[in-house]
Order: structure tokens, then C-alpha cells, then sequence
């Protein structure tokens, strides 16, 4: 089963680049099986991992940034890949 994990943040006006570079050096051990980055207008990112485990598996997510990076807290969601 494939399991994708999705982890967004808003930053703090004008940060972007900052919790950019700040998700994008996390590291997460093990590995998953892939991660994506991506940023929105308004300063978010959006970082999805995808995972060859079940859906309730316990596994290693992105923590919180910082407070003077971020605006509000994270935002998680945990959803199940029915396939393509």
C-alpha cells in the first residue's frame, strides 16, 4: 500500500524562500519513497512524501518550523494512493 503524507505551512510575510529552504532541508529517517516540494501564492508550501506502508503506520513527518517563520500552525493530511 502506498501511503502519501501531504504537510503545509503558510509563512510569515515575505518568508517563503526561508520555510522553502527550511522544509527542503528536513530530513526524515528512512527515507520515503519519494518527496515533493511545492509553493502557492500567499508564501505556502506544500511537501507530499510518499510511503510504502499501511495507512495507519507510524512514520517519521516534517516537524513544525520555527514561530517567526511561520503565520499560522501546520496543516497534515494522510491519505491512501487507490493507484493511477
Amino acid at each position: 500500500m502506498t501511503v502519501a503524507l501531504m504537510w503545509e505551512a503558510r509563512a510569515a510575510e515575505g518568508r517563503g524562500p526561508q520555510l522553502l529552504e527550511w522544509a527542503r532541508a528536513q530530513p526524515l529517517a528512512p527515507a520515503p519513497l519519494r518527496r515533493e516540494w511545492f509553493t502557492a501564492p500567499g508564501d505556502r508550501v506544500l511537501v507530499i512524501t510518499w510511503w510504502d506502508a499501511p495507512y495507519d503506520a507510524e512514520l517519521p513527518e516534517l516537524p513544525e518550523p520555527a514561530a517567526p517563520l511561520v503565520n499560522r500552525p501546520v496543516h497534515r493530511w494522510r491519505f491512501e494512493s487507490l493507484g493511477t
